[in-house]
């Protein structure tokens, strides 16, 4: 019973995010709503005394999470390619800003920093990240949650794809079930704050520790290698 109750202990322990990295676009989109969600999550996120973890751009989706958690008193941390900063800064950024050799190591440091992921609406970059975040946690690197907030349906064919994989054989059922889906912020956390991993590893995790990967891309060997 006691074993049970230290084991309940630090599975809350667990769920309460300190640092949530959130990928995005450094765009605003043409729908409103995408910068609404943008807002929205911002405050969730001041509301739990959560800091924010991102891609440090100062425009976009970027700059709107950042300037709304920044101004509600928590900590922001921004990483950001050395080749990326005058593309994806526009004026003053805001908290504190690291700037990292490539992207690899941008990936990489937003994951050692973070207690979860959650990816709002964006590109290419933004899709790169969140699969790859998906990977790290089916290969064993993280156990960490992994939300998507689908604002207006704009994941339904990611969604589909994942599912599509599923059904030809190509992704495991239960690995299908390491993102956690939700269209507003609170529901999306409340979620990430109930998972549970439930996928098979393919190697131990201490075998893959995201500090030996940054290691590897200071030394320039390709992540994972």
């Amino acid at each position: 019973m006691e074993g049970e109750n230290r084991k309940s202990a630090a599975s809350e322990e667990r769920r309460r995010f300190k640092k949530i990295c959130v990928f995005c676009g450094s765009r605003a989109g043409y729908k409103s709503s995408f910068g609404d969600a943008a807002l929205q999550l911002g405050k969730e996120l001041v509301e739990r005394k959560i800091d924010l973890v991102y891609g440090g751009g100062s425009v976009g989706l970027m700059g709107l999470i950042s300037q709304t958690v920044f101004n509600g008193g928590c900590h922001v941390l921004g990483v950001m390619p050395k080749a990326l900063r005058p593309h994806e800064i526009s004026g003053e950024t805001v908290g504190e800003m690291k700037t990292v050799a490539d992207m690899h190591q941008r990936k990489a440091e937003m994951a050692r920093h973070a207690d979860a992921f959650i990816a709002l609406p964006g590109g290419y970059g933004t899709l790169e990240e969140l699969l790859e975040i998906i990977a790290w946690s089916q290969l064993g690197i993280h156990d960490k949650p992994v939300g998507l907030l689908n604002v207006d349906g704009y994941y339904n064919s990611l969604l589909a794809l994942f599912d599509k994989g599923v059904e030809e054989g190509f992704i495991e059922d239960n690995a299908r079930h390491i993102v956690v889906i939700a269209e507003t912020a609170a529901e999306l956390i409340k979620k990430m704050e109930e998972y549970t991993p439930g996928h098979d590893k393919v190697a131990p995790r201490q075998s893959w520790e995201v500090d030996k990967l940054l290691e590897s891309t200071k030394s320039g060997e390709p992540l994972g290698s």
